[in-house]
């Protein structure tokens, strides 16, 4: 099942190593090694399937590449740094002990294997007056270099590069330097970041009026902005460089599942997951291009796998060695967990529909709606077993009188990254990046990968000349090929060839039934302007997206996804990032 570019990554950052730095496991005993520990959390309850098997089925989905965990649990399971989440939320006080035990706590998560995300919005502006030493605050955007470098000072695990999330509120009054902050080369590099948008704030946007910027600390108005003129400045600084994204705070309280433990403020390092402070998150995601059958979706096959991944990231929970007390307590209040998807772009080739088809947007919301429905029957069951989440009696679903779930939320949209490599499959619910290309990965080895639908597609046809010959062996974009079929060129369609309506119509009719958020990449060609920017950040509202990325290709000298000279082939880098997933192209 496993290809050998596969193969090679698991050996380069997944398999375990002796003293001397030598590999003794295979990809098959690490499979082995995941599920034996995982199912051991079964033993602590008398109601189940019971440990041995629980797993043999956790060994049957991640030897099949049906189902794959997030990349710290793959890496630690049965191991002694046993730290098995990739997401958490570190509350960063205004105060100097506050932030640098904030930075202390990051160095720790990051030390063993996860990502972490900040939201900076309670420091005070820079120039600020410190009553307790009579000196001036430097504002929140000179404390973050201070994360910045510590990051990358910090490498996970050894083998995983620290990420980061920082969020700043749209009202707070550093906000344009926090907007400007990636403006020069490597700047933040370790860092997303994101505005927290209100829909006042977008409101005023659309009516182009004045809005108050706040003083975090006093709560008075310190100054007003045209709000039209500061939605222009970060659709530039998105349009420079990728950054700022929108995180839209209001949307993701108002789908908050536990409102009495307050509103949410933060997400992860790539937003898919709103998190309280001190909360963490464990994923894993669905391979989609193998619950295909007979050109239909398999979907009594697709509710089984996701029931199997919904109680292995709930034994994930009860097994994790958690970097903080703190974060044990909170994560354990809640039981959330990131059931997500990848290969939808390789399903939707088996089934026949064009990704920026609005077939393909009828099949996202009702996928998705059936995902999510077999997660929470999962988590309901589970809660019958063992018990429903601790805040279970102050949520949202008591208010509504739903059955106890085991799980405040249960499904995400992660960009998976390194884990679809593995699975040899599209990234999350990103279009294919490519349909032939080199990939240059850790050590600067080139591995030549070709789309296998593609393959078999041109092989069952029996296509030939110069136009195939060329888009099997690096071509990249397909468009333009006269020897391709037009049926084959609209089916292969990758992310450059798309619209930005098209990515964001996909985008939302995912959000539409997922619990936490959907992470997902506007692609924009070099020619864009930061007007296209700005209509696509006001319709991801008008949407009801919880958040918004886009990219500009070229707006970044180290991008992950490239076109060589001439434009038709493609050259594909993958760098130790903290998931081997990427902000400017989401893969």
């Amino acid at each position: 099942m496993l290809s050998e570019n596969a193969r090679l990554i698991l050996r380069q950052r997944y398999l375990r190593r002796d003293a001397q730095g030598e590999v003794v496991e295979t990809p098959e005993e690490m499979f082995a090694r995941v599920a034996r520990f995982v199912a051991r959390a079964e033993r602590r309850y008398r109601k189940g399937w019971g440990s041995d098997r629980a797993a043999k089925r956790f060994l049957t989905v991640l030897s099949d590449l049906d189902f794959l965990p997030n990349s710290p649990t793959l890496m630690n399971a049965g191991t002694r740094l046993g730290q098995l989440a990739a997401c958490f939320i570190l509350p960063v006080p205004d105060s100097i002990r506050g932030i640098f035990g904030a930075v202390s706590e990051m160095a720790r998560i990051h030390q063993s294997g996860g990502g972490t995300g900040f939201v900076f919005s309670e420091l005070r502006p820079e120039g600020d007056r410190v009553r307790s030493t009579g000196g001036i605050a430097s504002g929140p955007v000179s404390f973050m270099r201070v994360f910045d470098q510590a990051t990358e000072v910090v490498k996970q695990g050894g083998r995983r590069r620290g990420a980061n999330m920082g969020v700043l509120r749209v009202d707070h009054p550093d906000i344009r330097a926090f907007v400007g902050a990636k403006e020069e080369p490597h700047a933040f590099a370790n860092f997303n970041l994101s505005v927290a948008v209100t829909d006042r704030f977008m409101k005023a946007v659309r009516q182009d009026r004045a809005f108050p910027l706040i003083h975090p600390r006093t709560g008075r108005e310190v100054r007003r902005e045209r709000a039209g003129a500061l939605f222009d400045l970060i659709c530039r600084a998105a349009w420079h460089s990728g950054d700022p994204g929108l995180l839209f705070i209001d949307e993701v309280n108002r789908r908050n599942p536990t409102p009495a433990l307050g509103e949410m403020a933060g997400t992860n390092p790539c937003g898919e997951l709103p998190l309280y402070p001190y909360e963490s998150c464990n994923l894993g995601s669905i391979n989609l291009a193998r619950m295909v059958r007979r050109g239909r979706v398999d979907y009594a096959r697709l509710e089984e796998t996701v029931a199997v991944g919904v109680r292995f990231l709930d034994n994930v929970i009860d097994l994790n060695r958690y970097p903080l007390a703190k974060i044990r307590r909170m994560t354990l209040s809640n039981r959330k967990i990131g059931l997500g998807v990848m290969g939808f772009a390789e399903m939707l080739v088996q089934l026949g529909i064009p990704y920026d088809s609005e077939a393909a947007v009828r099949l996202s919301a009702r996928l998705t709606r059936r995902f999510t429905g077999a997660a929470r029957a999962a988590s309901a069951e589970l809660a019958r077993e063992r018990g429903r989440f601790p805040n279970f009696a102050e949520s949202a679903y008591a208010r509504k009188g739903s059955a106890p779930l085991r799980n405040a939320t249960v499904t995400t949209v992660a960009p998976t990254g390194t884990i679809s490599l593995i699975a040899g499959t599209s990234s999350g619910i990103e279009p294919l990046f490519a349909v032939s290309f080199v990939r240059r990965i850790l050590d600067g080895t080139l591995l030549t990968e070709t789309n296998p639908f593609f393959q078999e597609m041109v092989r069952t046809r029996g296509l030939q000349g110069d136009d195939v010959e060329a888009a099997l062996t690096g071509c990249g974009s397909i468009q333009g090929m006269g020897g391709i079929p037009a049926d084959m060129r609209a089916l292969f369609k990758t992310a450059m060839d798309i619209a930005p309506e098209a990515h964001l119509r996909i985008q939302a009719a995912f959000q539409r039934h997922t619990d936490n958020a959907v992470s997902k990449t506007v692609n924009l060609p070099r020619e864009a302007a930061p007007e296209d920017v700005r209509r696509i950040y006001l319709q991801a509202h008008a949407l009801k997206c919880k958040g918004i990325t886009v990219y500009r290709y070229g707006s970044r000298a180290n991008q992950v996804l490239s076109f060589l000279e001439g434009g038709r082939g493609a050259e594909v880098t993958v760098a130790q990032e903290f998931d081997g997933s990427c902000r400017d192209c989401g893969t």
